[in-house]
């Protein structure tokens, strides 16, 4: 009786230090990335941002499906997300739960980085985190040509 008591502890104890969020497993081979704009693309906005990603599934949030999950693009952001926590939801964080592949994308000008994680059902990471490389473009400002040349002669 007091092994099956230790046991029964010892599976609590387990079960209260873990961070109340299970992380979902996801395939190792699984590849997310950003299809479009490129990296070091100077674009004019809005533009389409278009999302790519192999060997898994792309769902509604909600929805629990084996390998599947939704986009959360990241825009201008350097902290690394917390693994415990759900993908935040701001202008920085942007969420596509409908299970969207590309978006309209309107941003001021200047530079910009872009960044895709894919989250669960709960908007949670994957385990690992499934993320693709970082790219940086450049939005032109509007009306933003070059000079035009002007013909004169000298009278």
């Amino acid at each position: 009786m007091q092994i099956v008591r230790l046991v029964m502890l010892s599976a609590l104890l387990v079960g209260l230090s873990g961070t109340g969020y299970p992380q979902t497993v996801r395939p190792k081979d699984a590849l997310l990335y950003i299809i479009s704009p490129e990296d070091g693309a100077i674009i004019k906005g809005p533009f389409w941002c278009r999302f790519g990603l192999r060997y898994m599934g792309v769902t509604h949030a909600g929805d629990e499906f084996p390998n599947s999950g939704h986009h959360h693009l990241l825009i201008d952001v350097d902290e690394p997300l917390n693994p415990n926590e759900p993908i935040p939801h701001d202008k920085k964080h942007l969420h596509f739960g409908a299970g969207q592949t590309e978006a309209l994308i309107d941003l001021p000008p200047g530079k910009h980085t872009l960044q895709l994680v894919l989250g669960d059902g709960k908007h949670l990471l994957f385990n690992p985190p499934l993320v693709s490389k970082k790219i940086t473009i450049t939005i032109k400002k509007p009306g933003n040509r070059a000079p035009e040349k002007v013909n004169e002669t000298p009278s």
